[in-house]
Formats: C-alpha cells, structure tokens, sequence
C-alpha cells in the first residue's frame, strides 16, 4: 500500500514539472492529404448551416427536375398544336371557298349576327397549378380590370372559367359564373367541345349578346402576352383572312428556345361554278361554324397551357439559381464556423499549455 501511495505522488508531482514542450517530427507522405478525414466540429451553429446546405442542394435538384418535366410537357403541347393543324386549315380553305361562292349575298346566320350589347359573357383561362410565377395573377387581374370596365359602361356581364386558380378566386369574391370547367396540361378536342357547347348555347339562346376569351397568347419561353378577343359573333372577314402561327422548341447551344412560325392564311378552296351541293351553302357555312369555333377554343387551351408551362420552366430556372447561390454562401458560413471552432480549440490547447508552464 505504501509503494503504490509513493508511486502515485511521483506521478503527481511530474505533470507539475515545467518541462520543455517537444513537437513530433511532420511525415508528409503522398498518402497523407488522401487519406485525411476532414474536422469533425461538434458546434451546434456549424451543424445546423451543414444541414441547411443539404436541404437546400437537394431542392435544387428537384427545381431542375421540374423545369425539365415542363420542358418536356411544352414540346408535346407543341406536337399538338401541329397535329390540329391540318384541320382548322382545310377548315378556313372551305369556309373561305363557300364566301367567295355565294358572293355579295347577305349572310343571315345568328353566330354572324351582331347585336346590341347588353349583356358579355366572359370566358378566362387560368391554370390549375401553382409554381409557374405571375401566370395566373397576370390573367386573373385581366379578368378582372375587363369586368370592372364593362360593368363601368352599363353593361350586364357574367363568366364562364377554365382553370382551378380561376374559378377559386372569382367564387370566392362572388363574381358571378355560369360554369367552370377545369383545365389539364394536355388538353383535348372533347374538353373543348364541352367549353364551346356551353358558349353557344349561351349565345343562341338569347342570354348574351357577346362572348369575349380571355387567354394567355403564347410568344416565347420568357415572354408571354394576356390577350382578349370577341369569340362570338363571328367575322367572316376575319376568319378567312385570319393568320395561323406555330411555335416549334429547340435545344441550340444547350439552351432552351422558342422559334415561331407564321404560317399565313389560308388559301380560299376553288369550287367550280357547275358544282351542285346538296345542301345550301348557307346552311354548310353554319355547320361549319360550330366547328371552326371548337377549334379555335381548343387552339387558346393549348396556347394558354404552352405558356403556363413556359412560366413553369423559368420559374423553377430562378429557383434553382436561387438555391445554387444560397448554397454557396452557406458553404462560405459553414466554413468560416469550422475555422473559428478549431481556432478556438487550438487556443483553449495553447493556454492550458501555458497554464501548466507557469
């Protein structure tokens, strides 16, 4: 007991001798930056901005995800475009034909009748998602400033809305809507006819006396117009004189781009003046109408999803920008935080050192 007392207060007694510090000699071998592990930091401020950093590289990868899935949604809303193509052309040839046939006679149709207005029907396309920037807020702020200014005027209006973002907002400030129908990213002919049945009921009933479309016309990729046009009554100069564009997406240099191409009117079809329709081409003419209205409809449904997409794309394109720049500057904190916790061990190491000098 007694030797093992001794030996514990030698033991004592030499950690209090001051003796001079020696450093291990430094081996630098090739392997050693390899092999190192990087500082473990156990401060909580550290932590917290590393695991912000993961948080916030991660959205960045489904921003990127998403711009792509919009990217890819805009090139088959442009396949569609180019497959209704071919019908709405044969569709104004025809009607431009039958004009030229019957001449200088008066047409007496009701959707080429123009009455006095009193009471529009207002039909606003808006998108059933979020996250495509001011797309829907830029539409529905048309809507409305084109209600107030022909309530202001004394005319009597009322809405048909396309779009979930449409329909939540004017319900819920008691706007008065006919009906509402929602919208998908691929629209179709049969949810057009459904829109267009309900318009021209509307109009050849008696219960409006115009019906105005209200929809985004797209231009470009970071561009994008809110326009308006008299849908009902026709104009039979307009229809047969009326220019058709596409857009067409490319890749150049990696980017993504918009390219347009005016494709003219169409040419009037040459009927021969010996030829014998079976029905009037009066009453061919208002057939066609309904037609040629379901196509146009369709058209603005397609134009008006194309550039909810577009918006899409350039969103999550800020977003992801966003998210690489905050990345980096909480890489620049995170670092700054790891140097001063090592600093700070480094003093604490030092002055317990010279504190065992002394």
């Amino acid at each position: 007991m007694k030797v093992l007392c001794f030996a514990s207060l030698l033991a004592l007694a030499s950690a209090f001798t001051s003796q001079p510090i020696t450093k291990a000699p430094l081996v630098e071998t090739g392997d050693a930056h390899r092999t190192r592990r990087a500082t473990i930091v156990h401060d909580g401020k550290a932590n917290a901005i590393r695991d912000r950093i993961v948080t916030v590289k991660n959205t960045k990868k489904i921003t990127m995800a998403m711009k792509l899935v919009a990217a890819a949604k805009v090139r088959r809303a442009q396949d569609a475009v180019l497959a209704t193509r071919p019908f709405s052309e044969t569709l104004q040839s025809v009607f431009g034909g039958l004009i030229e046939r019957i001449g200088g006679e008066s047409i007496d149709l009701p959707l080429l009748t123009v009455r006095e207005v009193k009471k529009v029907t207002i039909c606003c396309i808006t998108g059933d998602r979020g996250l495509c920037g001011g797309y829907n807020s830029m539409m529905i702020k048309k809507t409305e400033a084109r209600f107030k200014e022909l309530e202001s005027s004394g005319v009597e209006v009322d809405m048909v809305l396309v779009g979930k973002k449409g329909i939540k907002y004017f319900q819920n400030r008691n706007y008065p809507i006919r009906k509402s129908f929602e919208c998908g990213q691929n629209p179709n002919s049969k949810e057009a006819l459904a829109i267009s049945e309900e318009l021209l009921n509307t109009f050849l009933g008696g219960e409006t006396d115009a019906i105005e479309l209200m929809y985004t016309k797209f231009l470009s990729l970071i561009a994008s117009n809110p326009s308006v046009r008299t849908l009902v009554p026709f104009s039979a100069s307009e229809i047969t004189v009326g220019h058709d564009e596409v857009f067409e997406l490319t890749s150049a240099s990696g980017d993504f781009a918009v390219e347009r191409k005016d494709l003219g009117a169409a040419e009037p079809q040459e009927f021969p003046n010996d030829m014998i329709f079976e029905q009037d081409p009066v009453q061919i003419i208002n057939s066609i109408l309904p037609l040629y209205l379901n196509g146009q409809i369709l058209r603005c449904l397609q134009e008006s999803v194309a550039s909810e997409l577009a918006a899409r794309m350039q969103s999550m394109q800020s977003a992801s920008d966003n998210a690489g720049q905050l990345a980096n500057d909480l890489s620049l904190q995170y670092n700054r935080a790891r140097q001063a916790a090592v600093t700070q061990e480094i003093l604490e190491i030092v002055s317990g050192a010279q504190a065992l000098e002394g």
